[in-house]
């Protein structure tokens, strides 16, 4: 494919008999074309109501068909499935495409309506691909093909600035030139489509209904419902995707990806014995699936058109210059090619990292004049391979340039991979990759552009009816905002409603008193009395709490300090070896993390460290490097595991890991006989054995080693408290890692800089497949679809239910649907021994499906489960569905999950709600950052240990979080800041009106940032967040800022009221000692006689300002000249 389309400068497309196929082509063919070689994904189909679908496959078709539309040679691979796919005519895309470019004119109406017909959506604020947001003269759009979103700026009607901007913060990043605007949707319907479809569809529809009413008139009352409701939304230019099923009424020439690359291009056959093949079992497959659904009043018979049929596909590929490669030549028969080609072929043997053999057969290759092509991965394994080679006497150069042209007895090295090697033996060629030199390969990842959602500044979201903490009023429910006008001045007001219906209104500058309720549990808290004791009282005793929390953090970290421990030696050359052998390219935060703990480990202080994680974040691959380490120092490790499974799966990671090295790992745990548990014991004692893994087991009394270095604990925070002691006693002179895949939040890790060493694992490492995410009403059918594919690919499949009474019997619900199944139960409440058991057969392949409660949600590790199904999806948490998709698309193929809820219940508002945020956050990924703050929350809770948990719930989290560093820092000896907070009583109008941010919730935010500035720096960057977000700001807005910045130096001189009366505008001071005399004198002498001070108690200036307009710069100017003066002092 590379050859071809290098050679003769055309597109080339790659037909495989099957997507696994298609993928390994493809990666092999993106080493050496990266940017130039794609992968067209095939079309999910699902006939059933989808209420929303995840767009990742969408996005990886458009950008493919994007490409396609450049006049510009590239590689495409495709599956046949995908080729069968019926798609829209191609010249839409071409159509439907345009660029802007600073100065363009637009016609804002005609703009938008080009827009919705390309399939993008209208929002509040853009947090996805596909959509757009319009606010005054600023258009936020997410091209579906663009990494990042764009902000176009207009000024009357043409285009004054573009920028790109980011989803997390909504801050423009940098300035653009152009912007480039395809399709978000692959069914661009104009109006002649949507006549054309919806007439032939009624046609066909009551056709069809008036033969079945008769014999089945329910079915054709749902039918009639249920293509009354997909019209509609068509019509009205929504639910694009819908077309997928009805792709024969909408458009009169249907074509297929092998159109999209026109008749000019070269098609690769791969095997078309096994692809037709394939095209029969999927037909037969489509067939019956079909006619259950006709049964079943799913679909109606005309539907059955949406692929094409083999010798429609065979026909227009007879246009192309075709390649046929197949392993044995048979002749063809609907394909007769003019030419036959033999020639030999043999793979490449690996050669498992030894390099004598390499080098033995190199030699015969130089001797016997073949060209060598070596594939080292990546340019640091090609230099080394080059070092190597010059060792054993053996010429090779070391190229970067693909086109490089290789001679006769040549040896040349190449940085690429590729997944298996070949020799052509006419030709005298052989190619020999990494995976065969090496043992494996060295897979780069592509970088993963999210950060961890900790950039965002996490007052997130509230909504109407969320739970608050006001600092001083305690816990009460926010009701949204109100403008109140008082003596013709307007102002925003926050209205939380407490205990007992009283009413608290918080204006807007004061909103830094505010903070979103967040607790350890979902369960909603108690709301507290407006002027009752027991908020002072909660705060107390959580002030309380944290201050013995944070004593016991100093004194523990102070003990470790003391303590001598083993330092241990600098890598050896087998360390070296052993991380060169981890299959993947490392991340920057993997190596950062590695770094931390070696120099840790090489101190001659005990190492107490906490790596923090999301599972598949590579936290094992950092213990299993610190475990070499250590073993190379002649230490012994011990990895302990709160649950069997985890230690077995731990366990056969080392043993994978650890296979070309002479260290000897054991596991200990139930699932050692008595006698096997005895060998073990005493090969720990007598130093026999090096690694360790197992459970809770290894704290008991008889468990001896000879010499312990270093001790790996998973999920701490899961063991009871009696094995937490044990774990004290063993952690007291040895190196200790904690592992914990709960992320914690920024502000906790940045408090306890200096008493607890922390590494964290932010960006998720592989380049994952994304997880095919689906919102749906629970049907059997459905279900039945979704676990006979996974099972029919040779997967396994999690049905999560979420309630231990009733378990068995869905499980037999499942069973009874797909009988030939092996189906498994497993929850909380089953004996330990039992639930492990069954835990670790379904790890092992003996069951199907696992029906389970959410115990699933933490650590367990199982790539070959790709299939997700969750019941009752709308009474989980998004950070439980965050977490529980995450389970999924773990290996290299595509994950399904299915956020099921059942119709027939009424659902309550706070359901509703929160079946709308995981629509939402399938659909485009918003809300991302309230569940990952949920979860960070839940880390926070396990680091500072369960006794917390009562005080957290009781103040809130933020709250708390502040308690704990306050009592640090005193604990530390800095001196506690004295917070003053100045109230401003000016008569002056200062709000956001809703024709400048007309989102509640974005106001909100806005008023959040506006009450958190400190200092000049920040004013001017909430100053230009606004204008970059929403436009030139209006007057009441700088009002606002101006508000706040006096509010925020004022506070600085201990004043704690600025308010107008008749006489001039009252800084009142908190009290006389708050009074710098020097200052105020010198203020008074240059003001004359316009500012005047009086040292009654409590003591006041009193400013007689020139003019109302200018009444806020006055005061600006004012409380800065006295900022500057004191620290002029100082």
């Amino acid at each position: 494919a590379h050859y071809l389309m290098k050679k003769f400068n055309k597109k080339v497309l790659v037909i495989t008999p099957d997507d696994v196929e298609a993928r390994r082509i493809y990666e092999d063919l993106y080493s050496f074309n990266e940017g130039e070689a794609f992968l067209f994904p095939k079309r999910d189909i699902v006939f059933y109501k989808i209420d929303a679908a995840s767009h990742e496959i969408v996005f990886e078709r458009l950008k493919v068909i994007k490409r396609l539309s450049e006049d510009r040679p590239y590689a495409v691979v495709a599956s046949v499935d995908a080729l069968l796919d019926r798609m829209p005519p191609f010249y839409l895309f071409r159509k439907y495409q345009f660029s802007l470019k600073i100065g363009d004119k637009i016609d804002l109406g005609k703009f938008l309506k080009k827009l919705e017909v390309m399939g993008y959506e209208r929002v509040q604020m853009v947090e996805g691909k596909g959509q757009f947001s319009v606010r005054g003269g600023i258009i936020d759009i997410f091209p579906s093909t663009e990494e990042y979103p764009f902000r176009i700026e207009l000024f009357d009607d043409e285009v004054d600035s573009l920028r790109t901007f980011d989803v997390m913060t909504q801050r423009s990043i940098k300035t653009a030139e152009e912007v480039f605007i395809f399709p978000a949707t692959e069914f661009i319907v104009e109006e002649e489509h949507i006549k054309r479809g919806i007439s032939s569809l009624s046609k066909d529809l009551n056709s069809y209904l008036s033969k079945i009413r008769k014999t089945k008139s329910g079915m054709a009352e749902k039918l009639r419902e249920k293509f009354d409701e997909i019209m509609e939304e068509i019509s009205q230019g929504k639910k694009r995707e819908s077309i997928k099923v009805l792709i024969n009424y909408f458009y009169e020439d249907l074509q297929s990806i092998k159109d999209y690359v026109g008749e000019d291009a070269i098609v690769i056959l791969d095997e078309t014995n096994r692809i037709k093949q394939r095209v029969s079992n999927l037909q037969l497959e489509f067939n019956e699936n079909f006619k259950n659904l006709l049964e079943r009043g799913e679909v109606i018979p005309e539907q059955r058109e949406i692929f094409f049929d083999y010798t429609e596909v065979v026909e227009r590929l007879k246009n192309n210059f075709l390649v046929i490669m197949n392993t044995l030549a048979k002749p063809e028969g609907e394909l007769h090619p003019q030419r036959i080609v033999n020639f030999v072929s043999r793979s490449m043997h690996s050669f498992h990292g030894k390099m004598d053999l390499l080098v033995e057969d190199l030699k015969y290759y130089k001797a016997t004049g073949y060209r060598v092509l070596l594939l080292s991965g990546n340019k640091d394994r090609a230099k080394i391979l080059k070092e190597t080679l010059d060792e054993y006497g053996i010429d090779s150069v070391v190229v970067e340039d693909k086109e490089y042209d290789i001679q006769r007895g040549q040896v040349v090295i190449y940085p690429a991979s590729i997944t298996k090697g070949f020799e052509y033996v006419d030709a005298k060629f052989a190619v020999i990759s990494d995976s065969e030199i090496f043992g494996q390969t060295k897979r780069a990842r592509k970088p993963v552009k999210m950060k961890n959602a900790e950039r965002i500044k996490s007052f997130t979201e509230l909504e109407v009816g969320s739970y608050v903490v006001h600092v001083n009023y305690g816990i009460g429910k926010y009701e949204g905002i109100e403008k109140i006008k008082v003596d013709g001045v307007i102002r925003d007001y926050l209205k939380i409603v407490y205990a007992g219906g009283d009413v608290l209104f918080v204006p807007v500058e004061q909103l830094d008193l505010v903070q979103k309720y967040v607790g350890p549990t979902d369960n909603p808290p108690k709301l507290n009395k407006l002027g009752g004791g027991e908020w002072i009282r909660a705060k107390r005793k959580a002030k309380k709490a944290a201050e013995d929390l944070a004593k016991d953090l100093i004194q523990l970290y102070a003990k470790r300090q003391m303590a001598k421990g083993h330092a241990f030696s600098p890598d050896t050359p087998w360390q070296k070896e052993f991380e060169d052998q981890f299959p993947y390219e490392e991340t920057e935060d993997q190596l950062r993390c590695i770094k931390e703990i070696k120099e840790d480990m090489e101190k001659d202080k005990p190492m107490d460290r906490l790596l923090c994680g999301d599972v598949g974040y590579g936290k094992t691959e950092v213990a299993l490097r610190a475990a070499f380490k250590a073993v190379a120092d002649g230490k012994q490790v011990a990895f302990l595991c709160p649950t069997t499974i985890l230690a077995y799966q731990h366990y056969t990671n080392f043993l994978e890991r650890f296979k070309e090295f002479p260290v000897k790992i054991e596991m200990l745990s139930r699932f050692r006989t008595p006698k096997e548990q005895a060998q073990i014991i005493k090969g720990l004692a007598d130093g026999t054995i090096d690694i360790v893994v197992g459970t809770h087991r290894l704290l008991q009394n008889d468990v001896k080693f000879k010499d312990l270095g270093l001790l790996i604990i998973d999920e701490e925070q899961r063991f009871g408290v009696v094995h937490k002691e044990k774990i004290k006693k063993l952690k007291e002179n040895i190196d200790v890692l904690t592992l914990s895949a709960t992320p914690i939040p920024r502000t906790l890790h940045m408090s306890l800089i200096g008493i607890r060493d922390m590494s964290i694992l932010e960006n998720p490492p592989e380049d994952r497949f994304p997880v095919e995410t689906y919102v749906v009403e629970f049907n059997e059918e459905l279900i039945k679809d979704a676990i006979l594919r996974e099972v029919g690919r040779g997967g396994q499949v999690y049905f999560v239910y979420n309630r231990v009474q009733g378990i068995e019997k869905m499980a037999n619900f499942i069973k009874e649907l797909v009988p030939n199944c092996r189906i498994a139960v497993a929850h909380g409440q089953m004996e330990e021994s039992k639930l492990e058991q069954v835990m670790v057969d379904f790890l092992k392949g003996e069951y199907d499906v696992l029906v389970t409660t959410t115990i699933i949600e933490t650590g367990l590790d199982i790539p070959n489960v790709n299939t997700i199904i969750v019941y009752d999806a709308d009474k989980l948490g998004l950070a439980q569905l965050y977490q529980l998709r995450g389970r999924v698309g773990r290996s290299n193929r595509l994950a399904y999950a299915y956020f099921t809820y059942r119709k027939d219940k009424v659902l309550s508002e706070v359901a509703e709600k929160r079946l709308n945020a995981i629509k939402e956050f399938t659909e485009f990924g918003s809300g991302f950052k309230i569940a990952m703050r949920d979860l960070e929350i839940r880390g926070a809770g396990n680091l500072l240990g369960a006794e917390q948990h009562g005080h957290i719930d009781a103040v809130g989290y933020d709250l708390y979080l502040k308690l704990l560093e306050e009592a640090i820092r005193n604990l530390k000896g800095e001196q506690p800041k004295e917070e003053i907070t100045t109230t401003i009583d000016l008569k002056v109008s200062a709000y956001i009106d809703s024709s400048y941010i007309e989102d509640e919730n974005l106001r909100l935010e806005m008023y959040k940032k506006i009450a958190s500035i400190e200092s000049r720096e920040d004013m001017m960057e909430v100053a230009e967040e606004l204008i970059d977000r929403f436009g030139d700001y209006p007057k009441p807005v700088e009002a606002l800022l101006d508000i706040a910045y006096i509010k925020a130096v004022a506070s600085k001189l201990h004043i704690v009221e600025i308010s107008e009366k008749s006489s001039g505008v009252i800084l009142k001071f908190k009290d006389k000692d708050s009074v710098d005399m020097e200052t105020v004198e010198k203020m008074v002498r240059e003001y004359k006689g316009n500012l005047t001070f009086s040292s009654q108690y409590p003591p006041y200036l009193t400013y007689k300002y020139n003019k109302k307009e200018t009444l806020l710069k006055e005061l600006i100017e004012l409380v800065e000249k006295m900022k500057d003066l004191q620290l002029a002092k100082k």
